[in-house]
């Protein structure tokens, strides 16, 4: 077997189920897991009638590239949310079967082993980031996203012999777990110290419609290099995906979109792969990525519990003010996330999952994550609010 696979750690949420173990919560207690960010709202309806009338197409075989008619409404959807002059549907457009599935392929074919290979992440991250670069034979750079920077990675911190081995960096704006949104500036930022020492900059933006000022949506990668008249998003890549943004995690539907001298060898890589998505998947897509209506709702129905939940909260635990994403990222009363963390579903039958989870020891050898817990708003806004209620209930009973 590949000997890389010994350097995974475990994922967060089997760290999880190890810290639980021989714990029995409260039976009068419904169980309420602020955990997995996996959407609890009803998945988009068009999409899923779309999907059933082209049940008969699972006769066929799709083509890695997709349907002309699905890069198209997505060339159409990314052109039109971060005003860019355009996007080629043909060459800088590729189908995928969600950000995750992605995201690792991409890094497999995009690392270049035969010299240094640092992939540089935010600290704390998601998960796949690591794990990918680990199996592709590369080395993380964990980049710090600490309350001082904004919860965001501190790039002119990295000096510049570090970026002469750096060959990807990733970015998640919105992130996950902090929420925190890149600004454009901060993305053109990045694009400089691509172009000044030649690594490509991977976007991961699978949070990017979930935002909660409906005056301010969070900028792109693309957006950034369409204001600097980068029309051919040199060195860029943005990852997309309709699991957040519509409802539908389970129809692993995502898109790779920039640089054309970056999907066509993404592309090859993929036709070997063997991972196309399925045709009645594309059919549903493409009616996802044509609607705005379900999208909005959507965005409202996340404003009611971050709204409520904040009000909740707020008097009993210290969080950065949300502005995306389905997160809220709270320190921990007392500092141990673990603790809390174990005795809060032992005592009130709430799961959440520890910040230090989701991190690794940073520079200094500090965990950045640690003493926050990662909360995923993802249920109805009842059962959200009753998980709230309980927390602050847990905080005020510990003193």
């Amino acid at each position: 077997m590949n000997p890389d696979l010994d350097a995974l750690q475990p994922y967060p949420f089997e760290k999880l189920a190890a810290l639980r173990a021989g714990v029995t919560p409260p039976a009068g207690l419904e169980p309420i897991p602020l955990t997995i960010g996996e959407p609890q709202h009803a998945p988009y309806a068009a999409a899923l009638e779309s999907l059933s009338a082209h049940r008969d197409e699972m006769a066929r075989y799709p083509a890695t590239t997709g349907l002309p008619e699905l890069r198209r409404a997505i060339a159409d959807w990314a052109s039109r949310r971060f005003a860019l002059a355009g996007l080629d549907a043909e060459s800088q457009v590729l189908p995928v079967n969600g950000t995750r599935e992605a995201i690792f392929a991409f890094v497999q074919a995009a690392l270049d082993r035969t010299r240094p290979a640092k992939v540089a992440v935010p600290n704390p991250f998601y998960q796949i980031y690591e794990g990918a670069t680990l199996l592709a034979g590369g080395e993380p750079l964990y980049l710090d996203c600490t309350a001082a920077s904004g919860f965001r990675p501190d790039f002119e911190a990295v000096p510049a012999e570090t970026w002469r081995d750096v060959q990807i960096v990733f970015l998640c704006s919105p992130g996950n777990p902090t929420g925190a949104v890149t600004p454009l500036e901060e993305f053109k930022q990045l694009i400089a110290l691509a172009d000044e020492h030649d690594f490509i900059i991977a976007s991961d933006e699978c949070y990017s419609e979930l935002y909660l000022d409906e005056a301010a949506p969070p900028p792109g990668l693309l957006e950034a290099c369409a204001a600097l008249g980068r029309h051919d998003y040199h060195r860029c890549l943005v990852f997309h995906s309709l699991s957040k943004r519509s409802n539908l995690p389970g129809l692993r539907s995502g898109f790779v979109a920039g640089s054309a001298e970056l999907i066509a060898p993404f592309k090859r890589y993929r036709t070997y792969h063997g991972c196309a998505m399925s045709l009645p998947l594309q059919h549903a897509s493409i009616t996802a990525w044509h609607d705005e209506t379900h999208v909005r709702a959507n965005r409202d129905a996340y404003r009611e519990k971050f709204a409520a939940v904040t009000e909740i909260l707020a008097p009993v635990m210290d969080f950065p003010t949300p502005q995306a994403s389905f997160y809220l990222w709270p320190a921990v009363p007392g500092g141990d996330d673990e603790a809390f963390t174990r005795e809060l579903f032992a005592e009130e039958h709430v799961s959440v999952l520890p910040g230090s989870y989701m991190g690794r020891p940073g520079a200094d050898g500090t965990n950045p994550g640690s003493g926050r817990l990662r909360l995923a708003l993802v249920a109805e806004v009842e059962a959200t609010v009753e998980a709230a209620r309980r927390l602050r209930r847990f905080i005020e009973r510990r003193g």
